[in-house]
Parts: C-alpha cells; sequence; structure tokens
C-alpha cells in the first residue's frame, strides 16, 4: 500500500485483541503501522508486535524483494511498536537501528541487542538518497524516549503515537481512501486513555513539530492523515490544552437504586434548565475508557456514589484515580453520595475535588437511606447550581 511513490504501508491489523494494553476495549480492532521509505538506501519506520511478524515480513518482501533493510527507526518503544525488532535482525543482520539515547537504552533493556546502532539527537539527520530524514525529540507523548521522523523530500511526518487512534484499518491506509467517522471518537478515547496525562508535552509537540510544514501523517496507530489532517491536529490540540465542549457528565455507582434515583434528579433538572448534553454513566455498566472520553469532552462533571464498606463504591474509587493521574484540568464540579448508617462516600469525593483543584460549584449532597422531599430539593438545587455556572462560562 503506497503513501507516495517511494513511501509504503507495511503495518498490520490486530483484530482478536479485546483489551488494548490489558485495559482498554477495542471493538473496532487496532493498527500497528509500519512504513518502508524505498530509496537508495531503505529505511523502515517502526516494527509491529512480534505476534504478527509473519504477516509483517511477508509485506516487508513485497516492497523490497531481496534488497536489505538499511535503516530500522525506531520512534517509539512500547512493544507494539518495537516488538519484532530483534525478529527484523534475523532477517536483516546488517541493518542499523536509528534511535536517540534513550531509545537505544530501551533496545538493550528489552531485546539486548546494541550492535549496528545510530544514535541520533535533536535535529539530526539522515541522507536516504532522494529522501532527507531529520529525527524531532517530542518526550512523554507519551514515553520519555518517544520522537518523530520527518521526510523533508515528501514533506511526512512519521509521528509514533502522536495523532494516533484506535480501529484497525479496513482495507485503506489513507484517509481520503476510507470513511473516517468511527475513528474520530476512538481518537478521543485514545487520547483520554493513553495520552490523557501529558498534555503539556502534547502541546510542546504541537509546537515544535508544526514549523515542519509536514502535510501528511503517518502514525503507529490509525489511519495516515492528509485530507483530514487540519481536524487531526485541532483534535489534538484541543485535548492537551484540556479545553471543553458544552455539557454535563453524570457519572455514579449505585447498588439498590437509591444513589442513582439521585442521578436522575439531577439529570432532569439540568435538563430543564436547559442545558442539552448531559451524559449519564453508570460505573457498573459503562467501561471506563469512555467514562473518561465524556470527561474529556465536556465542561460539567458531577460524581455521585454510595459508601462501601466503609470506604467509597469501588468502581468511583477506580474512576477518580484515572482522573488524579490525567491531570484533567477547567472543569466545573459537584458531588452527591449515599450511605445508610455511616456516611463515607461524600468526604472522599470532597477530598477528591480538593485534590484535583476542580472548581466545585454547589456543596455536595448526601443521602441516608432514601430519597426524601429535602434530598430532592438539595439535589436540584445542585443541579441549577450547575446550569447556571455553565452558562455563565459561555457553555451549557
Amino acid at each position: 500500500m503506497k503513501i507516495t511513490d517511494t513511501i509504503h504501508y507495511v503495518g498490520v491489523n490486530d483484530r482478536n485483541k479485546y483489551l488494548f494494553e490489558g485495559l482498554w476495549p477495542i471493538p473496532y480492532g487496532v493498527s500497528y503501522n509500519s512504513y518502508i521509505i524505498d530509496d537508495e538506501r531503505t529505511a523502515l519506520i517502526d516494527t509491529v508486535d512480534s505476534s504478527f511478524f509473519d504477516r509483517f515480513i511477508v509485506k516487508v518482501r513485497e516492497v523490497l524483494g531481496d534488497r536489505p533493510v538499511d535503516y530500522l527507526v525506531i520512534n517509539h518503544m512500547e512493544p507494539d511498536h518495537s516488538g519484532s525488532i530483534k525478529l527484523v535482525k534475523a532477517f536483516y543482520p546488517d541493518v542499523v537501528i536509528v534511535g536517540n539515547k534513550q531509545t537505544l537504552s530501551m533496545v538493550q533493556g528489552y531485546y539486548g541487542d546494541t550492535d549496528a546502532v545510530l544514535e541520533v539527537k535533536d535535529g539530526d539527520r539522515l541522507d536516504l538518497g532522494h529522501h532527507k530524514l531529520s529525527f524531532h525529540l517530542i518526550p512523554m507523548v507519551h514515553w520519555p524516549e518517544t520522537m518523530a521522523t520527518y521526510d523533508a523530500t515528501e514533506r511526512v511526518l512519521f509521528s509514533g503515537d502522536a495523532f494516533g487512534c484506535f480501529g484497525a484499518l479496513n482495507g485503506a491506509v489513507l484517509d481520503a481512501g476510507m470513511n473516517t467517522d468511527i475513528y474520530y471518537g476512538e481518537m478521543e478515547r485514545y487520547y483520554s486513555c493513553i495520552v490523557g496525562k501529558y498534555g503539556p508535552q502534547v502541546q510542546r509537540a504541537l509546537c515544535k513539530l508544526s514549523p515542519l510544514g509536514f502535510e501528511t501523517v503517518c502514525p503507529t496507530h490509525g489511519p495516515v492523515w492528509k485530507d483530514e489532517l487540519a481536524k487531526v491536529v485541532s483534535i489534538y490540540d484541543r485535548l492537551s490544552k484540556y479545553e471543553s465542549c458544552e455539557g454535563v457528565v453524570i457519572a455514579y455507582g449505585t447498588m439498590y437504586g437509591h444513589t442513582e434515583d439521585m442521578a436522575e434528579v439531577i439529570a432532569e433538572t439540568l435538563a430543564s434548565e436547559g442545558i442539552k448534553n448531559i451524559v449519564m454513566h453508570n460505573l457498573s455498566k459503562s467501561d471506563q475508557s469512555y467514562v473518561l472520553t465524556d470527561i474529556f469532552r465536556y465542561r460539567g462533571l458531577i460524581l455521585g456514589a454510595p459508601t462501601y464498606n466503609g470506604g467509597i463504591y469501588p468502581q468511583m474509587e477506580a474512576l477518580m484515580s484515572k482522573l488524579e493521574m490525567r491531570c484533567l484540568k477547567n472543569r466545573l464540579f459537584a458531588a452527591f453520595g449515599s450511605f445508610t448508617w455511616a456516611g463515607q462516600a461524600v468526604k472522599h469525593l470532597d477530598a477528591f475535588a480538593a485534590k484535583t483543584g476542580y472548581e466545585v460549584v454547589a456543596p455536595s449532597v448526601e443521602m441516608k437511606q432514601a430519597m426524601s422531599a429535602a434530598t430532592r430539593e438539595q439535589c436540584i438545587a445542585l443541579a441549577k447550581a450547575m446550569a447556571e455556572r455553565l452558562k455563565n462560562t459561555g457553555l451549557k
């Protein structure tokens, strides 16, 4: 599959894995992207998960025939991209591994091989003949060794995991040859789950790479972006600035429906106050990757949970931990909880709000046992306060 006359896609699709990283559902699968630059000297850009090596090497040979791979450029060392390094070396023993200092240290640690390497620093160049490559370090997007490789000849950026997304490639590779609709939601979910912690680092990477003037982006997951590149860059820019759209996420845990009763009153009140985008997640059912994606998308966040074993409902505890790890900023927050004989959930939710620095728009509502008229009025007041604050920010 050609990206240009001399740049070829040799990646593979994984339609069997259920959980990416053992954590995140991938209902549409995922691709592991690799590319060949066919020039006077050949360069293979990243590899694939080792379990797909047999398909991968067939594609490499279809492009190169009996010609060798002269350089193997490693932009990112996660094993879904670097896992075939030793196997590539077995097929092409003279290949030179190209990477920065941290990359080559990881190559040694993972694969025990530091022979025939070329260490590159930020801005270093490599001449393949017609193609001129340069290397640009973008640490913590989303590992410390991450870099991007730029082909100035074709104005193509090999971006590693940046600009990537979940979703296998169903025949076509270039965005122009496919319906890309499913990939945008999967891009936001990929960012929220995988990259979300590193917004400042992504912003620095965007500022660093944009002056290169790239016209095509070849990431390690998902489509190759060209026609829709501006939209993709804008999504990464928005997410990494923690900018939000209009709306409220209500994420709650419930065992017997009493906490859910509170969530329903809050949602109904928000709607009556003119808030149109209201997303509700029962944490016993919703996978947290989708919850995180919606929380990245919308400005308002309302969390609710019952007390459980003298603490807070476990699924809520897990969500709070994930949110803390992602350092999400600029959210409007409110909380509610329930208990039967000793309330603790609301204390945990209030402590979470203090730790994250979210703007608390109303006092938390705590319900003992079942809904009462007083509790209903408190839930209504909480929702009205959230709606009013959203309206004051220009968002709904």
